[in-house]
């Protein structure tokens, strides 16, 4: 059973999957922040406060607002990645105008 646990983790970072690594590790960084911030309220409220380093905590969301954004620029710019797929494989190529009077392309 956890031959095939590693397995599937391992087929995550494959080429050809229908994971996104960059949301993925950016879910991770998201998560750690949420604990540590619940982590930091419990214990000032029992009295013993939580010392964070604030370079850790910065690089945290660095992490995770770096992966969110490139992954939300893939997502908005995969619409013209997958319009020039289709015409590769339609083997459609560009209508290209010419100017009427001279010839030369427009």
């Amino acid at each position: 059973m956890a031959g095939k646990k590693v397995l599937w983790f391992t087929q995550i970072f494959k080429d050809n999957n229908d994971y996104n690594e960059k949301t993925i590790i950016g879910f991770i960084s998201f998560a750690v922040m949420v604990v540590t911030a619940v982590l930091d309220l419990v214990s000032a409220y029992t009295g013993h406060p939580l010392n964070i380093k604030e370079y850790i905590y910065q690089s945290f969301v660095t992490i995770t607002l770096g992966s969110f954004g490139v992954a939300g620029l893939e997502r908005f710019s995969g619409a013209a990645k997958v319009e020039a797929e289709a015409a590769v494989k339609t083997d459609e190529s560009p209508v290209i105008k010419e100017c009427p009077h001279c010839g030369e392309p427009v």
